[in-house]
């Protein structure tokens, strides 16, 4: 049997942003109240200057602790779940409307590209109600696969 040897590979913060772009399933950990951890599966983007983006409402936990202690995680997963993923830590802000409504745009365009009608999308964000979190990295782990340690191959 073949077997699959884990790795870990350390990226500077350009090669963490482009692993990042085309990914998009997340897991976001926000600090509670109580110090403990909130985990929030989440779909999510990079806007121009590299944070990671997450469209959200504002009455949400995550919404709440982000707003609260300005700090948050997500584990970002490949679509393949054995696939490559990294951990990336950062100062966190909540951007509530209007200040939210372009940011929110370019969230949209981060993963999903264009939208075939710009004004009904800002509409639908106002309407909805929508905020954004926004994480600038400031640490991140060695982008890691899983597998067998190297000594058992």
């Amino acid at each position: 049997m073949v077997r699959t040897i884990a790795t870990n590979t350390s990226v500077d913060r350009e090669a963490l942003i482009d692993f990042l772009r085309c990914r998009h399933k997340m897991v976001l950990l926000t600090p509670r109240a109580d110090g403990g951890m909130q985990g929030s599966p989440v779909t999510a983007g990079v806007d121009s200057e590299g944070r990671v983006v997450i469209s959200t409402y504002p009455e949400r936990a995550k919404a709440a602790n982000v707003a609260r202690h300005g700090k948050a995680s997500v584990v970002v997963l490949s679509d393949d779940f054995g696939g490559p993923w990294v951990q990336v830590d950062g100062d966190a802000e909540l951007l509530t409307l209007p200040d939210a409504l372009d940011p929110l745009v370019e969230y949209f365009r981060s993963i999903s590209g264009e939208h075939p009608d710009w004004d009904e999308y800002r509409r639908a964000m106002q309407d909805q109600g929508k905020a954004l979190i926004r994480i600038t990295p400031t640490r991140w782990s060695p982008v890691a696969t899983g597998g067998f340690p190297a000594r058992l191959a």
